[in-house]
């Protein structure tokens, strides 16, 4: 079953459950989704690698809205965003920890021949194809530039 058919079910049963942020969170997901199916260019199918990027990029805004509630003194709705992104976190693969995105991070530099920092972008360039999905752009930029220090 693809994401997208996922998300239609899981609107279904967040209905008959009578819950609001979850049917909110997953009516979000899925206008994303059709906005990438029709989209110019587009094939008129969302494949699942598409529709995780759609996913990690939704997850982000959401936090990204959380931390402006928080600072606008407005925890409610802070806590309404948070929740959402739970909701659309279920649908992404599990991120590596730390030590499995340091050594994955060993492996990428070994392969490209990075030997300090002037090679950040070749490292960078690979890491973000072969761990997207895996771990947030921001974790892998200070992990990579932590290594490349050494």
């Amino acid at each position: 079953m693809s994401l997208f058919d996922q998300v239609s079910e899981d609107i279904k049963r967040a209905m008959l459950a009578k819950d609001k942020t979850a049917l909110d969170a997953l009516r979000g997901i899925k206008k994303e989704f059709l906005e990438a199916k029709t989209a110019k260019g587009s094939d008129g199918e969302l494949h699942d690698d598409k529709a995780l990027q759609i996913l990690q990029k939704m997850v982000k805004q959401r936090k990204e809205s959380a931390q402006m509630y928080m600072d606008a003194n407005r925890p409610e709705l802070a806590e309404d965003e948070l929740a959402q992104c739970k909701i659309i976190e279920r649908y992404l693969p599990a991120m590596l920890s730390e030590e499995e995105l340091t050594a994955a991070l060993h492996e990428i530099i070994a392969q490209v021949g990075a030997t300090g920092p002037q090679d950040m972008g070749k490292v960078m360039g690979a890491a973000t194809k072969q761990l997207a999905g895996k771990a947030e752009g921001k974790a892998i930029n200070l992990k990579v530039r932590e290594l490349l220090a050494r």
